[in-house]
């Protein structure tokens, strides 16, 4: 058998633990406001409004891919036993439409805030959702012979993108 690292987890824990810690970065952490150069000012202007927006589109993708998911939702990247692959609805657009949607909130809220360091730690949670995706596919593709096709049909992260 194949077990991942102690750190992660047998069904990736470790994730859900970093995931945390980056969530808590991102809004209570330090901002880099104080420390760094002031955003441009032509940026400054516009920068809170648009950061609200995709933070609140962000939120409404994260929220509809989840109830999307139905009873298969869970916060560990391991699929639950009883669970079912979803290629419909916001999964036939992007692979992972929950970590698409966290992303845009995370870069909402770095221009909402205006913020370099906020803008910096929604960049590590995008790794981070990269990474961890990677991880969470390999148990998908061991669990569903349809997964291949729906990998080479669906991007991961960002529609059309990536």
């Amino acid at each position: 058998m194949n077990l991942p690292p102690w750190w992660q987890g047998r069904r990736g824990e470790g994730y859900v633990a970093v995931q945390a810690v980056l969530f808590g970065l991102l809004l209570f952490g330090p901002t880099g406001k104080a420390a760094l150069p002031p955003w441009p000012a032509a940026l400054g202007k516009v920068a809170p409004g648009y950061g609200l927006v995709l933070l609140v589109v962000g939120v409404l993708i994260a929220v509809c891919a989840a109830i999307g998911l139905g009873r298969n939702l869970t916060p560990l990247p391991h699929p639950r036993d009883d669970c079912q692959l979803v290629e419909t609805g916001l999964y036939a657009w992007v692979r992972h439409p929950i970590y698409c949607g966290l992303i845009l909130a995370a870069l909402g809220w770095a221009l909402f805030v205006q913020g370099w360091l906020t803008l910096a730690w929604a960049g590590l949670l995008l790794a981070f959702f990269d990474i961890k995706s990677r991880r969470e596919e390999a148990w998908l593709m061991a669990r569903f012979p349809g997964y291949a096709a729906y990998r080479r049909r669906v991007r991961k992260l960002i529609p059309y993108l990536y």
